[in-house]
């Protein structure tokens, strides 16, 4: 018997949402929130500061995003910062970030807890939640159960969860034997959306083994423009829905170029050396320097 494909989204029917079909009504809502028809998403992401504070780009998070969000599907953020920067007549849908309490001052980056309630979750109208889990560390257990609680937490309120397999410092963990392992375990204690990074090596054993939706984090800053569209493209091939970039675009020379030019190849089809082109030509139009 055929597995499920999953939900549809009223306005492109061919285009499922992976794991959504047997859910409520509202998750499902807030999912075709996030998952635009084409069954692509490109998530902004500027909760680094709950870890690393004021870093490079990002001391001004409300004018960093400003000329960015409208070709974001959703920023990832802080309570905190929610409120102090970004406006509240903002169309974007907000994931809240709801795990943290520890930082690059700390002993270890992986020893976080839930840091919001459901309450507040629903005061600042979240369209779901990020939370970060660190499979192999150890805090491996706390992190996992800090999962569960806020899959419980939200499940009555059918408030999506975005899982986070974060490795702090570990990068050789990358791999994706590892990160298929990371992505399924969160599936299993209920995440709606996997957010992971990328291998470069067997990466379709990462989405195929998550029978969720998978998303691409940045990690650190690319050399080049056109690495971060190589990597963005192969992914996508590979089976992910979309991506989670944060320091590749907020932190590039030019960022609404770089932007745009993610945003087309996600949502438009673009290759890497069509991204790669627009790129030089919107950046080329916006003159010298103009990153925040």
């Amino acid at each position: 018997m055929a597995c499920d494909p999953g939900v549809t989204h009223p306005m492109s029917p061919q285009t499922p949402i992976k794991g959504a079909s047997h859910l409520g009504w509202g998750m499902k809502n807030r999912l075709m929130r996030l998952i635009r028809p084409d069954g692509r998403c490109f998530y902004l992401p500027i909760d680094h500061g709950y870890f690393l504070g004021p870093t490079r780009c990002l001391e001004r998070p409300g004018e960093t995003i400003r000329p960015l969000l409208p070709w974001a599907d959703a920023l990832f953020v802080t309570r905190g910062v929610l409120r102090a920067a970004v406006p509240p007549d903002v169309s974007t849908p907000i994931i809240l970030r709801v795990s943290g309490g520890t930082s690059i001052a700390g002993h270890d980056l992986a020893d976080e807890t839930l840091v919001a309630s459901i309450e507040e979750i629903i005061r600042c109208n979240a369209t779901a939640v990020g939370v970060s889990i660190f499979v192999g560390s150890d805090y491996e257990k706390q992190t996992l159960k800090n999962l569960a609680d806020i899959v419980s937490m939200c499940q009555p309120y059918e408030i999506p969860v975005m899982a986070v397999t974060a490795v702090g410092k570990e990068l050789e963990k990358r791999t994706a034997k590892y990160l298929a392992l990371a992505c399924r375990i969160a599936a299993e204690l209920g995440a709606n959306v996997v957010k992971t990074y990328y291998a470069s090596e067997d990466f379709e054993k990462v989405t195929e083994g998550c029978p969720v939706p998978v998303v691409i984090a940045g990690g650190p800053k690319c050399e080049t423009q056109r690495e971060v569209f190589d990597f963005v493209y192969d992914g996508l091939q590979r089976g992910a829905t979309g991506v989670n970039l944060g320091r590749n675009v907020w932190q590039d020379p030019h960022p609404v170029a770089m932007m745009r030019s993610l945003h087309a190849l996600i949502h438009d089809g673009l290759r890497p050396d069509e991204a790669a082109a627009l790129y030089g030509e919107l950046a080329s139009s916006e003159g010298p320097e103009a990153s925040g």
